[in-house]
Order: C-alpha cells, then sequence, then structure tokens
C-alpha cells in the first residue's frame, strides 16, 4: 500500500523522471566509492558512472527526483538538513510524537507530506506555516486529538484518520478553498462534536466519516459534495431533512449502520445518485424512492430484513422514464422469498446477472 501511495503520487510530479534501477551500483555509494567487481579485475571495463550523491541527504533516507523517503527507520522527529526543494517527503512508519515548529522551514516547495503511522499527538500551530504549495496531507493513524490548526490553504486533500478526534470546530478548516477531499474516518466523532458551520466556505467533492459514533446524518455539510460516506457509525433513520441539501451527491455509503427507517421522499432530494450503499443495516422493505432515481445504477440492499420485493419497488412505472439501467442490485442475505418476486420488479435491469438474490441464513 506504501508503494503504490508513493507511486501515485511521484507520477503527479509530471517534471520528474521516475527512478530506474539499472544496476546494484545504484546503492553501492558508500563513502562515495564505488565497489569491485569481477568486470573490474583485469577486463579492462571501465567503473560505471554513478548519480552525485545528494550533500544534504538526511543519515539513512534515500533521496532521488525531489522525493525523499525516510519511513520505517524509527524516528522520533522530523529529520534535519532536508532539501529544500522537496517535492515528496514520506515519514511513515517511524515515532514521532510532535511536530515542531520548525520541522518543515524552507520546504516552500513540498507538494505531498506524509506521516501516517506514527505517534503524533501534538503539532505546533505554525508548523505547516512554511508549506505555502502544500496539497497532500496524510497523517492518518496518530494519536491527535484536534485537527491542526493553520492548515496550509494550498491543501487539496487531507487524510487524517483512525487519530482521536472527538471535536471539529468551527474555524479549523478557515481559508481552505482548495481542498476537495477529506478523509476523517475511524475518529470517536459523534454528531454534537460538529459546531455549527464547521465546514463553512469548503467546496468539497469527497468526505468520508466512517467508522465514527454518529447516531444520524451530520448537517450542514458541504453541499457541493460528490461522495459522501458515512458507513460503520450507528445511524438509525434517515430522516426528510438530512439529505436536502446534497443535490450534487453520485455516492452515498451508508452501510453497516443500523438503519430501519428512511423517510418517505428523503431520496428524492438526490436526483444525480449513481451508487447507493444501504447494505448490512436493519431495513425491513425496498427504500421508498428508488424509482425516482433516473441516474440510478447500483443499489447495495444484502444483509437486512427485507420480507419482499414489490413490483414497483425498483422501477418506475411506464416505460422511457428511467435515463439509465440498472447493473447492480444486491439483496441476498435477506428473508425474501426470492422465488416468489415478479420478473417484472427488474424490468429497468441491465440483464439478469446484475441482481444478487442468494439464499438466505439466518
Amino acid at each position: 500500500m506504501k508503494l503504490v501511495l508513493l507511486l501515485s503520487i511521484t507520477l503527479a510530479l509530471s517534471w520528474a523522471l521516475p527512478f530506474e534501477q539499472r544496476g546494484f551500483w545504484d546503492f553501492s555509494m558508500d563513502d562515495g566509492l564505488p565497489m569491485m567487481n569481477d568486470e573490474e579485475e583485469g577486463s579492462g571495463t571501465p567503473p560505471p558512472v554513478l548519480p552525485p550523491v545528494p550533500m544534504d541527504c538526511p543519515f539513512g533516507c534515500q533521496c532521488h527526483l525531489r522525493v525523499i523517503q525516510c519511513s520505517d527507520l524509527g524516528l522520533t522527529s522530523v529529520p534535519k538538513n532536508i532539501p529544500h526543494d522537496t517535492r515528496l517527503l514520506d515519514l511513515q512508519n517511524n515515532k514521532i510524537t510532535e511536530i515542531r515548529k520548525d520541522d518543515f522551514l524552507g520546504l516552500h516547495n513540498l507538494y505531498a507530506l506524509v506521516l501516517v503511522n506514527n505517534k503524533i499527538s501534538k503539532v505546533h500551530e505554525k508548523a505547516f506555516d512554511p508549506l505555502k504549495r502544500l496539497q497532500k496531507l496524510y497523517i492518518s493513524k496518530n494519536n491527535l486529538a484536534e485537527i491542526p490548526h493553520s492548515l496550509p490553504h494550498s491543501l487539496v486533500e487531507l487524510r487524517i484518520h483512525e487519530n482521536k478526534i472527538k471535536k471539529v470546530s468551527k474555524d479549523i478548516f478557515n481559508g481552505l478553498k482548495n481542498v476537495n477531499c477529506i478523509e476523517m474516518g475511524g475518529n470517536p466523532l459523534e454528531n454534537s462534536g460538529f459546531e455549527p458551520g464547521a465546514f463553512d466556505g469548503l467546496k468539497l467533492n469527497y468526505l468520508r466519516i466512517s467508522e465514527a459514533k454518529l447516531t444520524g446524518v451530520p448537517k450542514d455539510l458541504p453541499d457541493t459534495l460528490n461522495e459522501l460516506h458515512l458507513d460503520h457509525n450507528q445511524i438509525q433513520a434517515i430522516e426528510l431533512e438530512d439529505l436536502i441539501r446534497y443535490s450534487k451527491l453520485y455516492r452515498l455509503g451508508l452501510g453497516f449502520n443500523k438503519i430501519r427507517m428512511i423517510e418517505n421522499g428523503s431520496l428524492n432530494f438526490l436526483p444525480m445518485m449513481r451508487e447507493l450503499h444501504l447494505d448490512n443495516n436493519k431495513l425491513s422493505s425496498v427504500p421508498p424512492g428508488l424509482p425516482d432515481l433516473k441516474m440510478l445504477q447500483v443499489v447495495y440492499l444484502h444483509a437486512n430484513n427485507i420480507t419482499q420485493v414489490g413490483v414497483n419497488d425498483f422501477c418506475p412505472v411506464g416505460f422511457g422514464t428511467k435515463r439509465v439501467s440498472y447493473n447492480g442490485i444486491s439483496l441476498f442475505s435477506n428473508p425474501v422469498p426470492y422465488w416468489e418476486v415478479q420478473p417484472a420488479a427488474f424490468r429497468c435491469v441491465s440483464s439478469r446477472l446484475a441482481i444478487q438474490f442468494g439464499n438466505y441464513r439466518k
């Protein structure tokens, strides 16, 4: 997973060529002298030309093409002498406990900072001030009790899941006009932990608050959202006003909750919905309003308590009113006698293979 992350971010730096290992010599640069090999002994073959050794590469780290990799080194603090032209700094899987004021001094060109899986519990309020061009901040799997203050205004993506955050204050995201993705799942957040106006000014496309302690859909989330993931919470119902502001949503994740009821008309506010996850809940019937979602293609309803499927539960009455056909409907692990369901109930499905019933086992 770490390698995939580094590769994807490195590719984003389109002006930098990828590192290509041509032989063992790429890593035999101890003391600046090449090691002897069989070809050199009497063959007359000149020694290979080695790339220059970065003079300011932190001890133990690997430095190449403005990418500084210092992961898995047991570091207890951010290393010194990080080159000022660094674009990607990888410090994950260490034992860093604190981010100090001057840890990133001079790193004005840093594009991505990876601090995942450390022991960070404290971040100085001015620690990120030098990072004027930072777009990706990954600080998940740490011990943070609050979201760091003074996040760079250039930030586009923030991943801060699996910490100990219980509160999102009103001004914490102030000035983040460019951020479009926030991942903050795996924190002990309750609905009361979101101060009114906490997301004001944000134009998010993606928000994930899964594996928290939510009992309902949080209020006043950005109305620009395309994806909202609230899976693995304790939500018990979807009420009429819960989704009224999210008309641009095309993917909604509500799986692994305790939802028993979806109020009639609640889904009518989601005209662009393409993928709806309601699996692993306590629904006793197919949610009302699905036939009115003309763009809906995938709906997960497996592992609920659904006992019957009506002929008009998924498809609108008449022809030509649904713009796209379903290509995935999951109903397995429900006590519904599938042999009693009329075939016409799936008249707007692309193929019979798109319907997943299976056997119900209590």
